[in-house]
């Protein structure tokens, strides 16, 4: 299965470390960001994991839940966020799938549907399929989707920004230049006829060329 941008997640049930979840209904009206593991006490996954737990204030301040899954069972999850407090200073402070029969991973197009067997017999080259972060809106549509190599730790400074782009985007009429961040000029959306960009932009607007109307960021 390939997802796409504008795809409905799929939902599924799964043991977490917070106890079984139905995915759909655990994001509730909130946005989501589900960022998978190809095995747990691998290197590079610790640093995201306790990363992503520092960070957490900050994603619930967007409303925005974040689920972690891994490869290996809930139990191993518990064991593994022993070492990342312990080394990253942050625990995960939000729940885990465990995906021990691969149901999720497979489900999200990041293992072959023919994978089968024990994950303890399984290395992490094995998974490094599973290195995926899906951003969901409250309607469940997937909206964004960045697939990381497992050498290569993931930047979730990224993921909040892409979120502060989404949302506004989400709620007003414009989109966000390349390296835009928070409270920069953005540009309205070419969907928006001159008519319709004069009655919602009445001071005007900056335009270097025709296509491209640069206005401050709406509030």
């Amino acid at each position: 299965m390939s997802l796409r941008i504008g795809d409905i997640a799929p939902d599924f049930e799964a043991q977490t470390t917070e106890g079984k979840i139905r995915f759909h209904d655990w994001l509730g009206s909130s946005w989501g960001v589900l960022f998978s593991h190809p095995k747990d006490f691998t290197p590079v996954c610790t640093t995201e994991l306790g990363y992503m737990a520092k960070l957490k204030p900050e994603f619930d301040k967007r409303d925005v839940k974040i689920i972690g899954l891994s490869v290996d069972p809930v139990d191993d999850h518990a064991r593994w966020a022993n070492d990342i407090k312990e080394t990253q200073g942050h625990a995960p402070n939000y729940p885990m799938i465990g995906d021990a029969d691969f149901k999720v991973s497979k489900l999200y197009g990041m293992l072959p549907a023919e994978v089968s067997g024990d994950p303890a017999k399984r290395t992490p080259a094995d998974n490094q399929t599973v290195r995926n972060v899906f951003v969901v809106g409250p309607d469940k549509k997937i909206k964004l989707i960045l697939i990381y190599p497992m050498t290569t730790g993931r930047n979730f400074d990224e993921v909040l920004r892409v979120i502060d782009s989404l949302q506004l985007t989400a709620k007003h009429k414009v989109a966000t230049p390349v390296n835009w961040k928070q409270g920069e000029d953005v540009i309205i959306a070419g969907s928006v006829s001159e008519e319709e960009a004069k009655k919602a932009y009445p001071q005007g607007w900056k335009s270097p060329r025709p296509y491209l109307r640069i206005v401050p960021q709406p509030r």
